[in-house]
């Protein structure tokens, strides 16, 4: 067992967990730090992933403070104990919803959102009043020694700390008996966390992904092809909830891959490998993945590659339920565009695949929407627009089935990461024995009162 890890993991359980001020301090802590390491959290971004300056900023460094402030605003309403209805038999009494935190908390994250994807977890988790330990993704490994800079700079390590490495330091701290879990990921790494929680029963929320689809039916194919092609390609399409797959009338093909192709240059220039806008594929294994999806025959834009600068430009391509590319989740720049007939088959064809993280329709009647609504099941779902709710803090992120369980952002988080205790005050007035035995005369009476009381 690595030695930095015992160390932290035995400073942490030995630690209370943190009161009110304790934790808005300490994320008013974490917010001087992202704020003064903006640059450093900038380049290490654009080091990793060749993100522009306007991505890295806007979805990962601002999503983050904007999460912090909201805490800020609003942990003493969220904290305060709830008060829930007590059953009239039970009267004088009290009950109440109290919120307590798990303890220590296990955050595990992933590399395509390295320093969000980290740090937000962080928040909910300090927010409910856990002690936190933080696994980043070696794949990103210049943001993974900004997020270890940033949080030991800002925090005691009693709080929260942050352990880097790869799958050595992951198996060792899974190893351990954590109170919760908090997984970013694939479904393979998916089910050995979960496997590992289970030893020690040990609650967990898995955020994974799937193939999330984009239904097109509207007439408006100019702006759906718009904001398709700046959800796919945003982060160069390594987004869990990006757009996977297009499902479209064959009439409508030609209309939607010009309109595509006009934004595509309109967001990128001509010379897209040369946008500072951008981004790049992970790593060479990734990188052969995905060119391996790519049919040239079956390309209707795109296609090129570069692997000296891991570089695969925006691609579509024509497919079908069997092509290769619709086998598993991209997780990059290429998109599928299958034919349908009909929005009712559209519907068919993605209930035929496991419920997605993610679900997009663009549609024109209220009928067309209601229908998609209830139909699909899927973590989230965004009528005529693609990934715009994860910037809803109202609502929950998460996903269903095999897209995930638990979901996170705003309250979502420091409910997610507390313990929701039951707790009922009782009088010593007004003491009612029929609950007591013996029970032999009294099943008539307790039967005419439930009646009633039901």
């Amino acid at each position: 067992m690595d030695n930095n890890i015992t160390t932290v993991y035995c400073a942490q359980k030995g630690r209370d967990n943190l009161t009110y001020e304790d934790r808005i301090s300490v994320l008013q802590a974490l917010e001087s730090e992202i704020r003064a390491r903006e640059s450093e959290i900038l380049a290490a971004l654009k080091a990793d992933l060749n993100k522009s300056a306007f991505e890295s900023y806007l979805s990962e460094i601002d999503f983050c403070l904007h999460e912090i402030n909201l805490v800020k605003k609003k942990l003493k309403k969220w904290m305060k104990p709830k008060r829930v209805f007590s059953p009239l038999p039970f009267m004088p009494a009290r009950s109440e919803i109290h919120y307590e935190p798990y303890g220590q908390v296990l955050v595990i994250a992933p590399w395509n959102y390295p320093f969000q994807l980290a740090i937000v977890p962080l928040i909910g988790a300090i927010a409910a009043g856990n002690k936190v330990i933080v696994k980043p993704s070696e794949m990103a490994p210049a943001t993974s020694k900004v997020i270890n800079d940033v949080i030991t700079n800002a925090l005691d390590s009693d709080i929260a700390a942050v352990i880097e490495g790869g799958v050595e330091e992951t198996t060792e701290l899974l190893n351990l008996k954590f109170d919760y879990i908090f997984y970013t990921g694939n479904g393979h790494v998916g089910r050995i966390i979960m496997a590992a929680a289970a030893k020690n029963l040990t609650p967990l929320t898995l955020e994974l992904g799937g193939k999330s689809p984009a239904i097109i039916t509207t007439k408006n194919l100019d702006l759906a092809a718009k904001r398709i092609v700046w959800g796919k390609f945003f982060n160069a399409g390594q987004t869990c909830v990006a757009p996977d797959y297009i499902l479209i009338n064959r009439k409508d093909e030609d209309r939607f891959i010009a309109a595509s192709k006009k934004y595509l240059t309109q967001f990128y220039s001509e010379e897209i490998k040369s946008s500072r806008d951008y981004g790049r594929i992970i790593n060479e294994r990734h990188f052969d993945r995905l060119s391996a999806l790519i049919d040239k025959n079956s390309v209707l834009i795109g296609g090129d590659v570069d692997k000296s600068q891991l570089y695969i430009s925006p691609t579509y391509v024509k497919a079908n339920k069997d092509s290769a590319i619709m086998k598993d989740e991209i997780f990059g720049p290429l998109l599928p565009v299958v034919y349908s007939d009909s929005l009712d088959d559209s519907i068919e064809f993605v209930k035929s695949y496991d419920k997605p993280l993610a679900c997009y329709a663009f549609v024109d009647s209220s009928g067309e929407k209601k229908k998609v609504i209830e139909s699909i099941s899927s973590g989230g779902m965004v009528i005529n627009d693609t990934i715009v709710h994860l910037s809803n803090e109202k609502l929950p992120f998460g996903g269903v089935g095999e897209s995930g369980m638990g979901a996170y952002h705003g309250e979502f988080s420091f409910k997610l990461f507390s313990h929701e205790k039951a707790v009922m005050k009782r009088s010593f007035c007004l003491e009612n024995d029929l609950r007591y035995p013996p029970y032999e005369k009294k099943v008539s009476l307790v039967r005419k009162i439930m009646n009633l009381l039901s």
